[in-house]
């Protein structure tokens, strides 16, 4: 397979992480080159300094898509657990890779409000609708669902290792068919 970027989007607490982390172990399995873009781990070195702006939002997104952009026009995998918001954001990085020329897949981790809120470990949901955290995605700032992404996952009631496997079903089933064309 050749290099792409499989951008996981959803809500903090829907499983984006976690299947990125089984999705870059089943690729490095199968002899390919990936890197796992955490956007947790990039805000603290790429966009350090940003906010929770729109404006600061939509830059640490563009900003990690031009980084995978980067890796996937040379032939690495990368795997961005990012929540990305915001569709105009998502699009101008669809957009950077179609000009490019680099495979972009956007996977919309499907995971309701009530799940992630009852999965999350960092108690983030709590402090938003205690005010503690103002604007946060999902609960007082949009997020802006998918309209058409290559592959929405849905993950209540499925296995980490299903959800990441029903994603490279997907990569691998879009690369035959570029092979074949």
């Amino acid at each position: 397979m050749s290099g792409a970027t499989v951008w996981l989007t959803g809500l903090s607490g829907a499983g984006k992480s976690t299947i990125a982390h089984e999705l870059v172990e089943a690729l490095r399995a199968r002899g390919e080159r990936v890197e796992l873009l955490d956007g947790d781990e990039l805000r603290e070195s790429l966009s350090k300094g940003l906010g929770f702006s729109r404006e600061d939002r939509t830059t640490h997104v563009t900003r990690v898509g031009f980084l995978a952009d980067m890796l996937a026009r040379n032939g690495v995998w990368a795997v961005v657990p990012v929540i990305a918001p915001y569709a105009d954001a998502r699009e101008q990085n669809r957009a950077r890779h179609e000009a490019s020329g680099a495979r972009y897949v956007e996977v919309h981790v499907a995971t309701s409000l009530e799940e992630c809120a009852r999965r999350d470990v960092k108690g983030l949901y709590a402090k938003a609708r205690a005010g503690e955290i103002p604007a946060m995605t999902g609960v007082d700032d949009p997020y802006e669902i998918p309209e058409d992404p290559d592959l929405r996952l849905e993950t209540e009631g499925r296995s980490v290792g299903d959800s990441a496997a029903e994603v490279l079903a997907l990569l691998l089933s879009d690369e035959s068919e570029r092979t074949l064309s």
